[in-house]
């Protein structure tokens, strides 16, 4: 077994506090993900965990891009019939966070979530490069397949059948929007006392902010 006891670092690179916070989150998410982009130690940072529950009551997460984001929520594209859009449209419910180490920051995200309009997934898939517009058809996303040459296959065929023409949109493929309800904002601090700032949508869709014990 190896010990890990020693690996832990000094959280020191800024605070948040309630006197500098915005009123609204997405304000608030729009200032952090300004810093994260610029920063040169963060690569992606539209790179986002994405949390659904399985059938066996177990949840399950993988990372994918954020896309756009507006006051309503958070967009992401990807196959509905995957295990991740399985989940959603048996829950419509799903966490997102984002975790930037370069600035000591993360935000976790709890939400609502539904589809789209077709017109802007299309406009989306459009816009995506030939290969990943292909790529979008060629893979049964989280179905078994017998090996890699299977995908392989398909894909030249698919380059030779779209050679010339627009490749359509799938109908099982498509963006979903995360409508929170609830955001928490991390940010490190030292000897553990971290800051967490949390905003709740009440009922009357005001946002209530709180601060959490570290």
């Amino acid at each position: 077994m190896e010990n890990l006891h020693d690996k832990r670092k000094v959280y020191d690179k800024s605070q948040l506090i309630e006197s500098e916070i915005k009123q609204n989150p997405m304000e608030q998410f729009r200032d952090w993900y300004a810093e994260a982009g610029e920063n040169p130690n963060i690569s992606e940072a539209n790179a986002m965990a994405v949390s659904t529950l399985e059938e066996d009551g177990c949840p399950r997460t993988r990372m994918v891009l954020l896309k756009a984001y507006t006051y309503e929520g958070f967009i992401f594209y990807t196959n509905y019939d995957s295990r991740k859009g399985r989940a959603i449209e048996e829950t419509h419910k799903a966490c997102l966070h984002f975790f930037w180490p370069g600035l000591e920051r993360q935000i976790i995200i709890k939400a609502n979530l539904e589809r789209i309009a077709e017109n802007l997934s299309d406009g989306y898939f459009h816009s995506r490069p030939k290969g990943s517009q292909l790529g979008a058809i060629v893979s049964p996303q989280s179905r078994e397949i017998p090996n890699r040459e299977f995908l392989e296959t398909r894909l030249k065929e698919l380059e030779k059948e779209y050679e010339s023409t627009e490749i359509p949109r799938p109908e099982n493929w498509g963006g979903y929007i995360a409508k929170p309800y609830e955001i928490e904002f991390w940010q490190g601090r030292p000897n553990r006392l971290h800051d967490r700032i949390i905003y709740e949508l009440t009922d009357d869709f005001e946002w209530k902010i709180s601060r959490l014990a570290p």
